[in-house]
């Protein structure tokens, strides 16, 4: 079997997951990145490349692990090489742009992996399980937070892709969505309020989704002061108001953002993540996250943000996003 060789674009603190796990898959990793590569080259002994020229050619699929205003030119130029992409979320900074990168990658006939790696979780993926063979929920309770990002980065600028909303809260968005299905009115608040597109720090936000078979999810995003663990959870209460599934918080150290597991690479839900879109793209199957569930990911988001700007809710349609694409969404996994 011919090794699958990975290229990596970025070097930040998700990389050493990824890398981590492809060489879980035996797979052959390069990065390139503007900076920062060196002690993951040292670390890991992963080849490095100058260019994103160089490493479209030393790859059959890529992983794009840069800001979020970076993800569109990234996989624009992987896709129209022809390579697979996996991309860290959200997607894009919008709603057309994600739509854009799907839309290519349809045109191209290669995979777009969004890596909405909170599917992989094993608390998260018993709650699916459970849904998935009993009766709709009333409401699902969803909650994420952290320490905030240092001051000053472009977290916190939100024309630079940057808010709690489409970075951190993303996340229990798009389990909303797995977990429950379309939504069709979103409401959401911030506290503080941004000032001239700039978060205050630290900041939280609360959203509201209903979803088009009238269940309830409620969100919860914090981004804390300095030293506040890593902690989530997520509560699942049936009709008659009880509570049918719970996982409660759980406190772990952890950078700012993303939870970077404590397990072995090989039991991480960033391994079982990779493992999953490796095998999708050499079978053709789908993987449980579609480029579709990447796009309805940022149109929630965009939604969030809407409705923070406004105080008002948003009406909306699943329709309206899967009209922005060339493809059916029912039948072609993307």
């Amino acid at each position: 079997m011919t090794q699958l060789r990975i290229g990596l674009i970025g070097a930040g603190g998700i990389a050493s997951v990824h890398i981590a796990g492809w060489q879980q898959q035996g797979a052959h990793v390069s990065i390139y990145s503007r900076s920062g590569a060196a002690h993951l080259v040292q670390q890991y002994g992963i080849t490095e490349v100058a260019t994103l020229a160089d490493l479209l050619a030393a790859s059959d699929m890529v992983s794009i692990l840069t800001p979020t205003t970076t993800h569109h030119e990234y996989a624009m130029a992987a896709l129209a090489a022809g390579k697979d992409v996996i991309c860290e979320k959200p997607l894009a900074e919008n709603t057309q742009r994600a739509a854009e990168m799907l839309n290519a990658a349809h045109a191209a006939g290669v995979r777009l992996f969004p890596a909405h790696v909170v599917r992989f979780f094993p608390e998260y993926v018993a709650a699916k399980a459970q849904l998935s063979n009993g009766p709709l929920p009333a409401v699902l309770h969803l909650s994420r937070s952290s320490a905030a990002p240092a001051a000053g980065s472009w977290f916190f600028d939100e024309s630079l892709g940057g808010g709690i909303v489409p970075d951190q809260m993303i996340h229990d968005i798009d389990q909303a969505l797995w977990l429950a299905g379309d939504v069709q009115r979103v409401f959401a608040v911030q506290n503080p309020p941004s000032v001239d597109d700039i978060l205050p720090r630290p900041v939280n936000a609360r959203i509201v989704l209903m979803h088009s078979n009238g269940v309830l999810s409620r969100l919860s995003g914090e981004w804390g002061p300095d030293g506040l663990p890593f902690s989530t959870s997520i509560i699942v209460e049936a009709p008659d108001g009880s509570t049918s599934y719970s996982w409660p918080e759980s406190e772990v150290a952890n950078a700012p953002g993303d939870y970077l597991p404590a397990q072995s690479p090989a039991s991480s839900p960033y391994t079982l993540q990779i493992a999953e879109f490796a095998a999708a793209r050499a079978s053709g199957q789908p993987s449980r996250v579609s480029a579709f569930d990447g796009v309805m990911a940022v149109a929630l988001a965009e939604a969030a943000a809407a409705s923070i700007k406004s105080g008002e809710p948003v009406e909306f349609s699943a329709a309206a996003v899967a009209a922005l694409l060339d493809c059916d969404t029912a039948g072609v996994e993307l």
